[in-house]
This record gives structure tokens, C-alpha cells and sequence, in this order.
């Protein structure tokens, strides 16, 4: 497949969006290694209790970043380029009111939060001072999502893999001083997460300040916006509860399964996990170039550039299957895996890497699909796809955890021919502003 100026411009975006992707789970890795070394085992466990709260909350409010790439990329490609920066700002307002309500609604509900994960009374009390001390930290985590959107819409992908990098940089120097230096215990991990995100809020505020400006944009929130964004939103939002329902109802029959089925399907998971930042890299792509091609009212680019995607995406998953077959032998060493969650690993491995190239696609098409604004659709076809798992995962309760993830593999198929079908059609080609 020789290289075209369409490729180019996919890996101009892609390549950092990856960068950023891969950075962000470093936060918390770094939170643990510090804290593991500096604090012990039951520090540990407080922090994978309070990061797993987090995490969800992130994980949700994820159409920060989606909603606003695409609603931005059409605008700008339709040159209304005041009207894009004014989405962008709308989309931080929302992000700014988001977190706000999450830190009034978190703070007394911490300790009830914690407690539906079992944990040990040490443990829990050192979760809940993590949790509450971190939510200060949420706008701020909240507003990167929403500005990186903003920046992903304006075709600028590299701007926040800068943020992502220099946030981690200063999250793990911080972490380092406050819980090695200064002894502040688990709270001292928790306040250097905190000032790391809020540092990197700042930045994107200030860059879209400056733009909002040039522009003569204001400033102040426009409440109809919001509305729109928060629209718009709940769609997306949809979508990625019916992800979730899908990854707590595989780790539920994991856990059934015992210990050892447990222990391949996390690490399993894990590996997925690294793939898939790969793959959502060219899906962010497709996010941003759709959304500009489509508010440029230019279709005909639009089927090109989604095509060229759709191989990315397949031969990337062709490419990144191979390897997880090539270093298969080799993962369960990196894990310390005991023979019993070895035999399970190495046989789960097979399903993973035979449906990446399934997962290449999926990933492209939704990317795409979002780009152009079809949220609406994104959001009934995972209500659909979840339905279609359901039934395969309760039936792989009995069959082992192989049968578990041919099981994730059916939602992928489903996925695939809900995008494929969508794709090939009209409705989601809307054009203009």
C-alpha cells in the first residue's frame, strides 16, 4: 500500500494522538510505583480502589474529548472558524460545570463509594483520603479532555501530546517530592496528581483563551451552547456505559471463573488495552479529518478518506495480531504468571490476537461515525450490540475463559456489522455547518 498525501495527513494526526494516549495511563502508574515504594502494599490497594472511581469518572465524561473534536472539526472545515472556538469554549464550560457537580456530589459520598469495594478498614481510609483529595483534581482532568477535543477539531493533535508528556513529567516529580521527601503518606500522591492536571487544564485554558480572542470570541458561557454540547454528549455518554457494561460484565464472569482465569483474563485485558490506544489513534484521526471534510460539504472526500482509514485500521490490526502471536510465549514470563494462569494466558491469546483486525475497524468506523456527528446512532447501536454480548458471556460462564473472550469477540462482530452497515449508507453523510 504505497504512501499518499491522504496517508500522510491520517499519521500526522494519529502518531501523537497515540503518544497522548499511551501517556495518560501513566499517571497512574507512576502514583503506583511511587506509592509502592515509598508506602507499602496497603497503600497500593487504597490507590487501586480510589484510581478505579477515578478512572470510571474519566471514562465516562470521555465525549468531552469526542463531542468536541467532532463538533469543531466541522465547523472549522465549513470556515466558520469564530463558531468552532465558540463550541471549544462551550465544551469547557460544560467541563468546568461537570466536574464541579462531581466534587460536591463526591466528596460526602467517598466513603460509601469505597466501601462497595470491600476493602479492609486500613485500606479504606487511606481510599477515601486519596478519592477526596483527588476530586479537587477532576475539572482540571475534565477540562484536558474537553480542550484536547478542541485541539483534535482544529486538525492539532501534536499541542496535546506536548500537555500529556509534560503532565506526566511534572506528576511524577511531584509525587516523588510529596510522598518521599515531605512523608504526606498517601495524601502527598494525591495532592501531586492533583496540581499535574490542574497544571495541564491551565495550558489548554490558556491556548484556547488566546484563539477565542483572535477570533473575538467570548469568553462568557453561552448557556444555549452548553446545552448543545450537553446534548450531544449524552448520546456519547450512552455509548460508553453500554463499553463499560460490556468490560464489568466480562470481569464479573472472569471472577466466577477463579483465580487463575481471573489473573489471564486481567492480563489479557491489559494487552488488549495496549492495542487498542494503538487502533483509537487512527480512530481520533478519523474523528477530526471527517468532521472537517464533512463541514467543508466535501462527501466525496469524506468516502476516500474513510476507506483509507478502514485499511489503516484493518492492516494495523493484521500487523499488531501477529505480534501478540510472535510475543505470545513470552507475556505470561513478563507477568510472573504461575503455570496454572500461564496455560489459561497462553490460551486466551489466540482469541486476542485473532480479532484485531476486527477491532481495527471497529474502532476506525466509530471514529468516523463520530466525526461526523452521528452520536444518536452510536448510541442505540450499543445499546443493540450489548444485548447481542449478554447471552454469549452468561454462556461462557460455563466454558472457560477462552469462551469468555470468544464471547467479547461476538460484540465485536456485532459492533462491526452495525458500522459496516451504517457506513455504507447516506443518513450519516450531513454536510455543512
Amino acid at each position: 500500500m504505497p504512501i499518499t498525501t491522504q496517508d500522510r495527513e491520517i499519521l500526522r494526526l494519529a502518531v501523537p494522538a497515540f503518544g497522548a494516549l499511551v501517556a495518560e495511563p501513566l499517571f497512574l502508574l507512576a502514583d503506583y510505583a511511587i506509592v509502592g515504594h515509598g508506602l507499602g502494599t496497603t497503600a497500593v490497594g487504597a490507590l487501586g480502589v480510589a484510581g478505579t472511581v477515578l478512572a470510571t469518572v474519566v471514562n465516562l465524561c470521555v465525549f468531552l474529548a469526542y463531542g468536541t473534536t467532532a463538533s469543531v472539526a466541522r465547523l472549522t472545515g465549513a470556515g466558520e472558524h469564530a463558531r468552532a472556538m465558540r463550541s471549544g469554549v462551550d465544551g469547557l464550560w460544560l467541563a468546568i460545570g461537570i466536574g464541579l457537580a462531581v466534587i460536591v456530589a463526591g466528596w460526602p459520598l467517598a466513603p460509601a463509594v469505597v466501601g462497595l469495594f470491600g476493602a479492609a478498614p486500613d485500606q479504606a481510609g487511606q481510599a477515601v483520603v486519596y478519592l477526596r483529595i483527588s476530586l479537587l483534581g477532576v475539572p482540571g482532568m475534565l477540562v484536558v479532555l474537553a480542550g484536547t477535543g478542541v485541539l483534535r477539531g482544529l486538525q492539532n493533535t501534536l499541542a496535546p501530546l506536548v500537555v500529556a508528556i509534560g503532565s506526566f513529567a511534572l506528576n511524577a516529580a511531584l509525587n516523588a517530592w510529596f510522598v518521599l521527601g515531605l512523608d504526606w503518606g498517601i495524601a502527598g500522591s494525591a495532592w501531586g496528581t492533583v496540581a499535574a492536571q490542574t497544571a495541564g487544564a491551565a495550558v489548554y485554558l490558556v491556548i484556547v483563551v488566546r484563539g477565542a480572542r483572535a477570533r473575538d470570541v467570548s469568553l462568557r458561557p453561552d448557556w444555549a451552547g452548553i446545552g448543545r454540547a450537553g446534548t450531544a454528549g449524552f448520546a456519547l455518554l450512552v455509548r460508553t456505559v453500554c463499553l463499560r457494561v460490556v468490560l464489568v460484565v466480562a470481569t464479573v464472569v472472569a471472577t466466577r471463573m477463579g483465580r487463575p482465569e481471573l489473573a489471564a483474563y486481567a492480563i489479557a485485558t491489559q494487552v488488549w488495552t495496549l492495542l487498542a490506544f494503538a487502533l483509537d489513534a487512527i480512530a481520533i484521526a478519523g474523528q477530526a479529518i471527517t468532521g472537517r471534510a464533512l463541514g467543508a460539504g466535501d462527501v466525496a472526500a469524506t468516502r476516500a478518506a474513510t476507506k483509507r482509514m478502514v485499511r489503516w485500521g484493518l492492516w494495523s490490526g493484521v500487523v499488531l495480531g501477529a505480534l501478540v502471536l510472535v510475543a505470545r510465549p513470552w507475556v505470561p514470563g513478563l507477568f510472573a504468571a504461575d503455570p496454572q494462569v500461564t496455560a489459561e494466558l497462553l490460551a486466551v491469546l489466540w482469541p486476542v490476537a485473532l480479532f484485531q483486525p476486527i477491532c481495527g475497524i471497529v474502532f476506525v468506523l466509530d471514529g468516523v461515525l463520530i466525526g461526523a456527528g452521528d452520536q444518536r446512532y452510536l448510541a442505540w447501536a450499543g445499546v443493540w450490540t450489548t444485548l447481542a454480548y449478554l447471552p454469549a458471556a452468561l454462556l461462557a460462564s460455563g466454558w472457560g475463559i477462552v469462551a469468555l473472550w470468544c464471547a467479547l469477540g461476538v460484540w465485536m462482530v456485532a459492533r462491526l456489522i452495525t458500522l459496516v452497515r451504517r457506513a455504507a449508507g447516506t443518513a450519516w453523510l450531513v454536510t455543512g455547518a
